[in-house]
């Protein structure tokens, strides 16, 4: 057969067997080597051999290198009741007296900041009395307003409640089809989709919830603030750009 014939898998396997015959050939040829060489080289020979097997011993087994495990990524279950419980967390009622009356309006709380925003409404008091979700109260005062978003700040000495997760907005990347939560009035969790994002607004898949309430997205981050109409948000980047405007 001519070797030009032979496949790759052939040409492979003749490779194989080439290698496998050298290896014994040469192994038969060393030792009928070191059978045929003087007493001192085959002693020298096994010095070497007991001197390398002695220093490997000597350094101990090979150390074992343990990487640590990575933690698991939260499972979409887990964000979207980790975004339900934060978002809870920071909804608050606003007040014009008692907080047995009627709420005027519902805002998010920002712990960090030390405020409240909400969408602005002709209603809004310039005193209100803020309930936040553990049922604690404070006195704030409207403290910065634009046409869609108002703001309440409260005293340097007031004592606020903290909350597990800090507010942050989502103030860009948003498109439609992203998941939105929202809370309702009777304090339960609603869940949607962001259908159209522009100049006017956002709008969502979401049911009517309170003037003022957020939409969030599953990092729990503030999307926008309800208008009280079904479904149609302010952005939450309105809410930064209030906040950094010069206070008048």
């Amino acid at each position: 057969m001519n070797i030009e014939d032979l496949s790759k898998s052939q040409l492979l396997l003749l490779m194989v067997l080439v290698n496998f015959v050298v290896s014994i050939a040469t192994g038969v040829l060393t030792v009928s080597l070191l059978d045929q060489a003087p007493p001192t080289v085959t002693r020298t020979i096994n010095q070497i051999v007991e001197r390398t097997v002695e220093t490997v011993s000597a350094e101990g087994p090979i150390p074992i290198v343990t990487i640590p495990s990575q933690p698991a990524a939260p499972t979409q279950e887990e964000r979207l009741t980790n975004a339900i419980q934060g978002a809870a967390a920071r909804t608050v009622t606003i007040h014009t007296g008692a907080t047995s009356t009627p709420a005027v309006a519902v805002g998010v709380y920002f712990a960090k900041s030390r405020i409240v925003a909400t969408t602005m409404r002709p209603e809004l008091p310039q005193e209100a009395v803020i309930q936040f979700a553990d049922g604690s109260v404070a006195q704030a005062s409207l403290s910065r307003t634009s046409d869609d978003v108002g703001v309440y700040g409260f005293a340097d000495d007031a004592a606020l409640p903290q909350v597990a997760s800090a507010a942050r907005l989502a103030t860009s990347d948003l498109r439609a089809g992203q998941t939105v939560i929202a809370i309702t009035a009777d304090r339960a969790a609603a869940t949607g989709i962001i259908s159209k994002v522009d100049a006017s607004g956002i709008y969502t898949t979401l049911p009517v919830v309170p003037a003022g309430a957020a939409a969030v997205n599953l990092e729990g981050d503030v999307v926008g603030l309800s208008t009280g109409t079904t479904g149609v948000y302010v952005g939450a980047e309105l809410i930064s750009t209030l906040l950094d405007a010069p206070a008048t």
